[in-house]
């Protein structure tokens, strides 16, 4: 048994409305499920606050795929070395300003880490998202003021400022996520609930997903892992066995429709070097700016090609083009008449991406990610079918919008 200490009684109807407020839903359906984020405990200001925390967390026993990593850590050790860099973050915002009762805070318990001796952190964005004042706490006890350094709605990172001294912080080393491969061994250390510090082990159980921001962008590259993450992880790392931070967790997938649902085996983490090139802008110039584009995209696949006549029988089919963006201004074409084979939608009637800067590309993904590695201004060109006929355009890409269309 681990020694928990509770600030408070908590009574029934209490730890049921903790548990309600925690989802923070990020409006991603992943499977039969809902992607949700896992911005921990939030509830209403006024009133007695109830907080549950972990004094005492005892290493798991290494499960055996961490038994075979070579020249990786001991979850003890992984625990003992990179714990200490693991902060809470409280934010406090303000829901209603009521005429009666006056203004109504609510409040959200996430996770985050420090990435240098400066005193910068790394969250997720729905967890300080709208916040009056942000605190950071180290030990259960302490909290600290931290300073909302920048934002990106459309991966969901937030860096945070502390004035800590340097020689009293702990940090973590990034990894490099295009090396992650399924079956990787790692572990994610966060504050699930409110509870301090919890550490959790599991394997990388797929690659290349995708969720959705909570500005209602793709994001892309995703890691999926069973590591048990739950509401009040978001922001904390998913580990590695060398102790380099890989991804960022951020949202789970509930199996059903219920959003307040908890850990089922299926986790999701924004990678980290997604998340290296958002924090380098942020700290940077304090803001970050995304290419856009401007199409949705569905990939040209047999059930497409075997069923119908299609300009090319590989590619990329767009299936919208957002009024007024690079690609309307371009001339590209979206689709007009829906379909569905086997159970799925399809809109045909659009061009088809076969080659991007001279590249073939056989899906949307290498689009979005050829896209994401330019700046905006950048210039792309894409090699399409339309019809009988093949064209090549050179599009100038512009600035992503604030929220995606709905």
């Amino acid at each position: 048994q681990r020694d928990v200490n509770v600030a408070g009684a908590i009574t029934g109807a209490m730890r049921t409305a903790l548990l309600r407020g925690a989802a923070l839903l990020v409006a991603a359906l992943a499977g039969g499920g809902v992607a949700v984020g896992i911005g921990a405990a939030v509830w209403n200001g006024g009133g007695t606050t109830t907080i549950v925390r972990e004094v005492q967390a005892d290493a798991a026993p290494a499960p055996a795929s961490f038994g075979n990593t070579g020249n990786g850590e001991t979850i003890q050790q992984l625990y003992r070395n990179a714990a200490p860099a693991v902060v809470q973050v409280l934010s406090t915002q303000i829901v209603s300003d009521n005429p009666l009762f006056g203004p109504q805070e609510a409040r959200a318990l996430g996770s985050g880490f420090v990435i240098d001796k400066a005193g910068h952190i790394v969250t997720n964005y729905h967890v300080v998202q709208g916040a009056k004042d942000v605190h950071v706490s180290f030990s259960g006890k302490d909290q600290i003021p931290a300073k909302v350094v920048g934002v990106d709605p459309s991966t969901d990172i937030a860096v945070l400022e502390i004035d800590a001294q340097s020689r009293a912080l702990t940090t973590l080393p990034l990894g490099n996520s295009d090396r992650v491969q399924v079956g990787d061994s790692v572990v994610a250390i966060g504050n699930p609930l409110g509870l301090d510090r919890t550490i959790t082990a599991g394997i990388v159980s797929a690659l290349q997903r995708e969720i959705t921001s909570p500005n209602g962008f793709a994001i892309d590259h995703v890691i999926q892992t069973d590591a048990a993450i739950n509401h009040g992880n978001s922001g904390g790392p998913l580990l590695n066995t060398r102790g380099e931070v890989i991804g960022v967790n951020s949202q789970i997938a509930t199996g059903g429709n219920d959003p307040n649902a908890g850990n089922i085996g299926i986790g999701f983490a924004v990678p980290i070097n997604t998340v290296k090139d958002v924090v380098s802008q942020i700290l940077l110039t304090g803001k970050v700016e995304h290419s856009f584009l401007g199409i949705s995209m569905q990939d040209v696949d047999r059930t497409l090609t075997d069923n119908f006549r299609m300009p090319a029988d590989h590619g990329v089919l767009i299936v919208s083009v957002r009024p007024g963006s690079p690609a309307a201004k371009a001339g590209l074409h979206g689709g007009h008449t829906r379909v569905v084979v086997n159970g799925q939608s399809y809109m045909l009637g659009g061009d088809v991406v076969t080659k991007v800067d001279g590249r073939p590309v056989t899906s949307a993904d290498e689009i979005r990610s050829a896209v994401q590695a330019k700046k905006p201004g950048d210039t792309i060109t894409l090699e399409i079918h339309r019809d009988k006929t093949v064209k090549t355009l050179t599009i100038t890409l512009g600035r992503q919008p604030s929220v995606a269309a709905g």
